[in-house]
């Protein structure tokens, strides 16, 4: 054995011993063009003329021939210059600008050649296929230019034009293999198709993939998340959605990396993305990548498909409240847009499903209120909503590709209320829009390293008009954010196992608030503006036996209140998991947060008791930053068809007004600033096959606000929900998908007045309530059956569709939402409640291509 080695190795070094000698030989026997140029001069009594700097450095070796014409032609191939005769003596040589190229393509082994492969000059319009034998031949290419040979399943080549210069032996290019290395993302598959959850913790929504859930008959983003243990929307709204007992804008919501101030239509009941153009959804809730800030509760990322497509395909829609359509169109083989549309048909059409959502939506609010009189009272509303979409995709090449996105929102009421017996005309406009661009430049510079360029713009506008007693009085208000940022981010493989992300962000958010009252004269102009800088870096590690894995990092916020405060705040962030024994993973996560962005809760009938809430600015002084810190740690087992998982948590979430809380007693307006805290569980069994997934989650919160200036200091938080729990399934057999579940949850806190005679203080003027300990009484339970069937079919082999019914609150259970008091005119105490949607039934139909 020894010796067959020996043998091998000697054989091996008079190769390569041969090759090196037989090289430097060749690069000995080389002379320089000019002396031989002077020899040639000299022999054959002729003159050349020519530039020194252009020949100075190339060497040839010298040939054998006689004829003069031969030896001319022999260094035009060897040389590339051009030998001009301008008489029998004279001659000109100048270096070519263009060259004639050819080359062989094989694969990465030289064993086999590649018919077919493209062969492109970069930066015109030449392109050409090589043939059977892997050839290809290219006249008059610049000489600077750069050439690209592709060909499916094997990585690019990019080479310069002058190493392919055209002579006897066209040189052999090898491609080499392409091997895409697939980010592992689906750990756990559960609840129906298309939701995957993370080795990081964080929840994937596959959209294209999406099956069904109860209530649903087709997908809505922010409905579909709430199915997840931990997550709710306590008065059954997509724009209320609570993470963790976090409000609403607590959360961070991006649509392809633009943060979004409004998320819902029909005032919360719908979500208003577009779900068909959405690539995946991401929700996190802890263990944050240091890439984001703001969103102290959690984090709901949304991506729109983001690869060009080679072939058209899109489809359409309608439900019993709105029609949609959208669609991919390739422009050429790099360059394709994308669109979608959606718009109510609830100012032309009335549904059984808009009445219900009317019934809802518009409870206690001037546009359902009661006048006071017994006159008869005329009432005409035209509400509508719309949403658009829009996106670029340019591939600039393989290695760097352009995205530019845009979206718009809006929300349109216009109320008239007509007193037939007194002619009093009392009218409410109310306009709500969101329109938002970005753009996205990622490049893949190697192998390991690779570069993301962000930035976006988005604006927030809410107005809202009453005009009352023919136009006596008139009030405007109006709330208006307008935000900028830019993101650069870099990220390198240092090793197969550990990558690092480090970047850079600035934002700049101006919010602005104002009032204008008639009668009697009143204006208010509140604006605010605050920048921040931000540096992150993180360190991302997975073993080779894939058994741990770790994220971990930092983010340093500089922030910038103009005219108010300047701070620098540091965040950590840690993300880790590990594989006990087969099929148990353990994950421990934590992170700090802040944000400056919050949002009013006003409670009186302005923006007409519908849209309440009104965003507003840190400012440190009567509303401080808001900041977070949590912890969980968790235990996951996932064999064949069953997951279970179990999380429990920590969080602690300082710098909140009792005025951003939405309280409903004589704090409400009173601004005391406080904290909560959040000591909570979630857990979920799953058991799933082909046709059949069943699950069951629950959820234990104890939240309990802390507020030095509020007697007792500690009471339970307005989302203190300390039970949740879900029960569904979903079947499909065929074409046909059903979907049964059931939702509970304890009733949340509110606040009652005192009994007996002392419930109304007339000592203040106006006159107002004494109420109990704040949140010492609680709603009753709340029980919701949903329910829903979609059967998919084909129309031709390119168009399918799909029919569907859904129905919400199956049993039609009364379920109180919300209880708060007020004094009517007559100084006496009204109970208004909050009822949940009744029985509500929605159809819908769709196309796709």
């Amino acid at each position: 054995m020894q010796i067959t080695r020996l043998k091998r190795f000697l054989f091996c070094f008079f190769i390569l011993f041969g090759v090196l000698t037989n090289a430097q030989d060749e690069e000995t026997n080389k002379v320089p063009l000019i002396p031989f140029l002077q020899q040639l001069e000299q022999e054959y009594n002729i003159k050349f003329s020519y530039v020194d700097d252009d020949l100075k450095e190339l060497k040839i070796i010298p040939v054998d021939e006689t004829e003069l014409a031969a030896i001319l032609q022999f260094l035009e191939k060897e040389t590339q210059l051009q030998f001009e005769k301008l008489s029998d003596r004279y001659f000109t040589i100048t270096p070519k600008t263009t060259l004639d190229l050819c080359g062989f393509v094989y694969d990465n082994y030289g064993a086999n050649t590649i018919p077919g492969a493209s062969v492109e000059v970069l930066g015109s319009s030449e392109a050409i296929l090589t043939d059977m034998d892997g050839k290809f031949t290219l006249s008059n290419v610049p000489k600077d230019a750069n050439l690209r040979i592709r060909f499916l399943g094997f990585k690019p080549r990019y080479i310069s034009a002058s190493e392919l210069i055209k002579n006897a032996d066209c040189p052999v290019l090898l491609l080499a293999l392409s091997y895409q290395e697939l980010e592992e993302v689906v750990v756990y598959q559960f609840l129906t198709t298309g939701i995957s959850r993370e080795k990081d913790g964080s929840v994937l929504l596959n959209i294209e993939d999406f099956g069904i859930l109860p209530g649903l008959s087709e997908p809505d983003i922010l409905q579909t998340i709430q199915a997840l243990p931990g997550i709710k929307s306590i008065d059954e709204t997509v724009s209320d959605i609570n993470i963790r007992g976090g409000t609403n804008d607590q959360n961070l919501i991006l649509w392809d990396g633009i943060k979004m101030y409004q998320s819902g239509h029909f005032f919360g009941l719908i979500s208003a993305f577009n779900p068909y153009l959405t690539d995946k959804v991401t929700i996190i809730k802890n263990g944050t990548s240091s890439q984001y800030g703001d969103g102290v509760s959690g984090i709901i990322s949304m991506e729109t498909k983001n690869e060009v497509q080679d072939r058209i395909f899109g489809g359409g829609g309608f439900n019993l409240i709105s029609g949609d359509m959208y669609s991919h169109i390739p422009l050429s083989e790099r360059l394709a847009v994308q669109f979608s549309a959606r718009r109510s048909v609830t100012d032309f059409l009335n549904t059984p499903t808009y009445n219900q959502f009317f019934e809802r939506a518009f409870q206690d609010t001037e546009v359902k209120g009661s006048s006071g009189s017994d006159d008869a009272i005329d009432r005409e509303e035209n509400f509508y909503f719309y949403d658009f979409t829009a996106k670029v995709l340019y591939d600039i090449n393989d290695y760097h590709k352009l995205r530019v996105s845009a979206i718009q929102i809006n929300n349109n009421l216009d109320y008239v209320e007509t007193n037939q017996t007194t002619s009093r005309v009392n009218q409410s406009l109310l306009d709500q829009t969101n329109f938002s661009f970005g753009g996205r430049l990622t490049s893949q510079w190697s192998d390991r390293f690779s570069t993301q360029l962000n930035a976006y713009y988005t604006r927030y506008n809410l107005d809202a008009q009453n005009i009352e007693g023919n136009g006596q009085q008139t009030l405007f208000q109006n709330n208006k954010v307008l935000e900028s940022s830019l993101k650069a981010t870099t990220a390198f493989k240092l090793t197969d196992e550990l990558l690092t992300r480090n970047g850079y962000q600035l934002t700049e958010v101006g919010i602005r608030n104002f009032t204008d009252v008639s009668q009697p004269p009143f204006r208010s102009n509140i604006k605010g503006v605050i920048r921040s800088h931000a540096l992150f870096s993180e360190f991302q590690y997975k073993s080779p036996d894939e058994k741990l894995e770790f994220l971990g990092g930092a983010r340093l916020n500089y922030l910038q209140n103009l005219g108010t405060f300047e701070e620098f705040i540091l965040e950590p962030r840690l993300n880790l998991s590990y594989m006990l024994w087969p099929d148990f993973r353990l994950e421990f996560r934590g992170e700090f947060k802040n944000q400056t962005t919050n949002q009013i809760i006003d409670l009186e009938q302005n923006f007409l008791g519908i849209e309440k809430r009104r965003w507003i600015l840190s400012d440190n002084l009567e509303l401080p930053i808001t900041r977070s810190k949590q912890a969980s740690l968790g235990i996951n087992y996932d064999r064949n068809k069953w997951f279970i998982g179990l999380e429990g948590f920590y969080k602690e979430v300082t710098g909140v007004s009792t005025s951003t809380q939405g309280f409903q007693n004589e704090y409400q307006f009173d601004g005391e600033i406080g904290s909560y805290t959040i000591k909570g569980a979630e857990f979920l069994i799953n058991y799933k096959n082909n046709k059949f997934s069943s699950w069951m989650s629950y959820a234990f919160n104890d939240n309990t606000y802390y507020f030095e200036d509020i007697s007792p200091n500690e009471f339970p938080n307005n989302l203190d929900i300390r039970h949740t729990a879900t029960f569904a399934s979903t079947y499909n057999y065929r074409n046909l998908k059903l979907g049964l579940g059931l939702n509970y949850r304890t009733g949340k806190p509110y606040t009652k007045p005192v009994e007996g005679n002392n419930a109304i203080d007339t000592f203040f003027f106006p006159s107002r309530i004494n109420y109990q300990d704040p949140n010492s009484s609680r709603l009753p339970d709340y029980l919701r059956a949903d329910a829903s069937l979609i059967y998919d079919f084909s129309l031709s082999s390119r168009v399918k569709a799909s029919a569907g019914v859904s129905v919400l609150n199956l049993l039609g259970k009364r379920n109180v939402l919300n209880i708060y008091y007020r004094l009517n005119d007559q100084d006496e105490i009204e109970t208004v409640e909050s009822v949940s949607l009744g029985l509500t039934p929605n159809a819908s139909f769709r196309l796709s291509f």
